[in-house]
């Protein structure tokens, strides 16, 4: 499949003037959001996959930036679908968009929980034969048809009903009386690999499964997915990382647009001689005398750990190197490669945004993108810019 990739483009910077807001300026880090990026990568994938429909996942609150900001930004761009992980979330959701618009809970529902599912019409994800039968009793005490979407494990073995629980479904089918099925779900594992044989495998087995079951409509391909070859597409597709600007596949030209950029606010600067030890049990030295600057963002704030004595913030097209441990609360930049007076208490450097990506950070801190975005905590002050609905 063909795509037209849009120009990249980092999220607009912040204004650090010295009339900031005490407010702003009394968090570690400014963490801002670009709503219009958000839009563009939606348009994006949308327009991509016609006919096939895009949902948007937004579960994990919008993978951390804030649900109730960032799914009225697609409702605004036309998504109708919205993927959450649990009924909570989705009962959370539901007033920021419109009442068009359809829910449905990946994870299924916990037992008890169906008629507090129900009465707020949302829809459920049956990944078990058990899920399957306390809905379908529920849609059958009302006499009525439950709306529902039926999970098949087509190879990841992490949800969705095995060949065993498929053919006892089959061999009994009035197990869905009380189910409305709008779609056949399953979700591939490596999709953000084309070259996976995986991929076909599973494909093949979700196909095959198909001929044995009634005419359904297919909700299979996420962000990986939705760039592969139009047979993986069926009827609805639920892009995740793919929206916040992640790359939606190893190795080849990432199509989205950035969406969040993140500055960490300077505490201090001091110049140690060489052989210095610095940070948490000492575990940098320094080598000559050297300039340190030390970050208001730590572990707590969701910049990994695993950054210890690797990856960098920058200034500018600067790269500064982290150097010691990453604390709970700061961390410690290498900055003699700038002039000594440029950074001050109050200053920022940049962690995500023109220089360093979020694929960048995640591949120096050993983990993916998708982990970097959600752990992003609350102790940042939000700057949300480009908001249609303001």
């Amino acid at each position: 499949m063909s795509v037209l990739f849009s120009e990249t483009r980092a999220a607009a910077p912040v204004d650090t003037t010295a009339g900031e807001n005490p407010e702003i300026l009394a968090a570690g880090g400014i963490l801002t959001v670009d709503l219009a990026a958000l839009r563009a990568n939606y348009k994006l994938i949308a327009d991509a996959l016609s006919p096939t429909r895009a949902a948007a996942v937004v579960k994990a609150d919008a993978y951390g930036l804030g649900a109730d900001k960032v799914a009225p930004q697609f409702y605004a761009a036309g998504c109708r679908d919205f993927f959450v992980a649990h009924l909570g979330e989705a009962l959370k959701l539901q007033p920021h968009i419109g009442k068009d618009a359809v829910i449905y809970v990946l994870n299924g529902l916990q037992p008890q929980t169906e008629k507090l599912c129900a009465d707020n019409n949302i829809i459920p994800v049956l990944n078990s034969l058990e899920q399957l039968r306390n809905w379908a009793a529920l849609g059958k005490a009302g006499n009525r048809k439950l709306p529902a979407l039926l999970q098949l494990d087509t190879g990841m073995s992490r949800l969705g009903l095995s060949e065993q629980e498929l053919k006892e479904l089959l061999a009994d089918i009035s197990l869905l009386d009380g189910i409305d099925v709008k779609f056949i779900i399953s979700h591939l594992a490596s999709a953000d690999n084309v070259q996976s044989p995986q991929n076909h495998a599973q494909l093949e087995r979700m196909q095959a499964a198909l001929k044995l079951l009634p005419h359904y409509a297919v909700a299979f391909s996420n962000s990986g997915g939705s760039f592969m070859e139009r047979g993986y597409h069926f009827d609805l597709a639920r892009p995740g990382i793919a929206l916040y600007g992640g790359a939606p596949q190893e190795n080849a030209p990432n199509p989205m647009q950035p969406v969040v950029s993140l500055q960490a606010r300077v505490i201090q600067c001091r110049t140690v001689p060489a052989h210095t030890l610095v940070g948490y049990g000492g575990s940098y030295e320094t080598q000559g005398e050297t300039r340190i600057a030390t970050i208001a963002v730590g572990y707590a704030d969701g910049w990994p750990r695993h950054l210890s004595n690797k990856g960098a913030a920058y200034y500018g097209a600067v790269r500064l190197p982290v150097i010691g441990r990453v604390s709970m609360d700061s961390i410690t930049l290498d900055v003699s490669a700038l002039p000594e007076g440029t950074l001050k208490l109050g200053s920022l450097v940049e962690l995500i945004g023109a220089h360093q990506t979020l694929e960048q950070v995640a591949q120096d801190a050993g983990t993916i993108s998708y982990e970097i975005l959600t752990s992003l905590g609350n102790r940042y002050h939000r700057n949300y810019i480009n908001d249609i609905l303001a």
